[in-house]
């Protein structure tokens, strides 16, 4: 059952499932909700506790006009550990923008990080993607007309939303029990989602150099999980994407989950056999054996 907690006197959507063994803590990535993670997490409940929560502004998620930063979600997550009495280390997992948020919080707060999953995270180094010529992947998806939507659909009413926004699935969403797709579709049907989104985006790059220069993370135990290189581009291709500029992209996005393997003193990198980016719907075993694995360390 989902449940509220009050955190800088908003309340804030959480999921507790499972009762035993080392608590996992899952940061889903940016616009996405806790729901997609159904698999994974029905699988893991039964030996370890898992707890999920909504940032600020995604799903029942309450949101002020404060800047949406890695910085804030780290304070929210510590008082959030605190109102939950979790005290023993947690296994931190974060997927893409929560796996930035994961490297914060597992920098600012060691000693409450038993280890460290990120998965096709966000890199500290991310400006390095900016120096790729991607004219052809960049199209009409261009930042500006990107932000232009969305602060338009953040001035909206829920009920004109609804209207305008019907949630395409993907077919692994589609997988899901019927009552998690249905909240999967009303979860982009709701403003504060881009009203969050907005500012966690203008703020991320920023947060990365923030983030870099607390340094490394000693000798937290680490595993990167990047997705399938050549996976994604032959899905890119097929939907009529310029080969060359894909694997511009994917030999950087490659690269960039190498060196997080770099962050750690014990650290491991991996990567998913045909998985794209949500490697948690398209390999829920891989991550579940990762897991599982990781909590018997």
């Amino acid at each position: 059952m989902n449940q509220f907690i009050t955190i800088n006197d908003r309340k804030m959507e959480v999921v507790q499932k499972g009762k035993n063994g080392v608590p996992i803590f899952i940061l889903p990535g940016m616009g996405c909700s806790f729901e997609e993670w159904f698999e994974v997490t029905e699988a893991l409940s039964k030996t370890n506790k898992i707890i999920m929560f909504h940032r600020p502004g995604s799903g029942e998620s309450e949101i002020g006009e404060e800047e949406r930063t890695t910085t804030a979600n780290a304070e929210e997550m510590k008082q959030l550990m605190e109102r939950l009495e979790i005290v023993d280390p947690v296994i931190l997992v974060g997927h893409s923008y929560g796996g930035l948020c994961a490297q914060h919080f597992s920098k600012l707060y060691p000693e409450k990080v038993k280890a460290l999953l990120l998965i096709d995270s966000t890199s500290e180094d991310l400006e390095r993607l900016d120096e790729l010529e991607l004219p052809g992947l960049m199209g009409n998806s261009s930042n500006k007309n990107w932000r232009e939507d969305f602060q338009n659909y953040a001035s909206m009413t829920e009920e004109e939303l609804r209207e305008i926004i019907h949630s395409q699935l993907t077919e692994n969403q589609k997988k899901l029990p019927s009552h998690i797709q249905k909240q999967l579709i009303q979860f982009r049907q709701k403003p504060n989602l881009y009203k969050a989104m907005i500012s966690e985006f203008v703020n991320y790059k920023i947060d990365a150099k923030t983030i870099k220069n607390l340094g490394m993370l000693g000798d937290t135990p680490l595993v990167a999980i990047g997705r399938d290189k050549d996976y994604v581009i032959q899905e890119g291709i097929s939907r009529g994407l310029p080969e060359s500029e894909l694997l511009m992209l994917e030999n950087m996005w490659q690269q960039l989950i190498l060196e997080q393997g770099k962050l750690s003193k014990k650290s491991t990198v991996k990567f998913a056999k045909s998985a794209g980016h949500s490697i948690h719907l398209d390999r829920p075993d891989f991550i579940i054996s990762t897991l599982n694995e990781l909590t018997e360390g």
